[in-house]
């Protein structure tokens, strides 16, 4: 899966998933830039990368933002001369009933997690096109099946998958050499998770976890770089004959 050269643009890269895949993804040669709200942990993580030997970059991006992603895009290009890969991985969740949900809580996770995708697909296609490259989008598990304490993070990351496959029609019918797939990690041992249930009262938080292990036939949650995993084969060459195509790992969660 080697990704020597190539130009990766990374959005929620400060943690988690994000950040594991800009590890996996510099080890196999690739140049980072890697956006977030988070400064500090950004560039914290651009240094580390750098110490190893890698090429990469922090660039402040709020991915709800529209003209921020324009100027996030043509800055990667000023400085690396290029982008052949975006991972759409910036999200959010939060753990209600449909009943418990406010509308305001409803628009803010599709703006994060479906809006932004939109943006970021469409600035990639625009510098992309003709040169070719691949857009990972990050969706979930939870794209396919339904949680009943999930309403909108499960609305959005339908949309993700569905768009994902439009995209993926539109590039290889107008011949411009994109590839656009999507990720689905079941559940992970991230700040996301963590940071939802955190919002729950303690044994609320303890009976979800109990509930997503037992449902999970290898028993455990998955670790960040395990899923980096998936996002450096999509971008790689080994999935060159890969779009339109929704990537699991789940540890069999929705084998069932």
């Amino acid at each position: 899966m080697d990704c020597t050269g190539k130009v990766v643009l990374v959005t929620g890269a400060a943690s988690g998933i994000g950040a594991a895949s800009c590890r996996a993804l510099a080890a196999r040669g690739a140049k980072i830039a890697l956006s977030d709200i988070d400064v500090d942990t950004g560039e914290a993580l651009v240094n580390e990368l750098r110490e190893s030997g890698a090429e990469a970059a922090f660039i402040p991006l709020d991915v709800r933002d529209e003209a921020q992603w324009r100027t996030a895009v043509d800055q990667v290009l000023a400085q690396f001369g290029a982008l052949d890969g975006l991972v759409n991985n910036a999200g959010i969740a939060a753990i209600c009933g449909i009943e418990e949900e406010t509308l305001e809580g409803w628009r803010r996770t599709q703006d994060i997690n479906t809006d932004a995708v939109f943006l970021g697909c469409r600035e990639a296609v625009r510098v992309m096109k003709g040169r070719g490259g691949s857009i990972v989008n990050v969706s979930s598990i939870e794209g396919i099946v339904g949680d009943p304490m999930l309403p909108a993070y499960n609305a959005s990351k339908g949309a993700v998958r569905a768009l994902t496959k439009s995209l993926a029609l539109y590039c290889a019918e107008n011949g411009t050499g994109i590839r656009v797939n999507s990720l689905h990690p079941g559940y992970v041992a991230t700040p996301l998770v963590s940071g939802a249930l955190d919002k729950l009262a303690a044994a609320e938080a303890e009976a979800f976890a109990n509930r997503v292990v037992a449902s999970i036939p290898m028993g455990r949650m998955a670790e960040a770089d395990e899923i980096a995993e998936g996002v450096v084969f999509l971008i790689s060459e080994s999935s060159r004959y890969m779009t339109g195509s929704e990537l699991i790992m789940d540890g069999g969660y929705t084998a069932r």
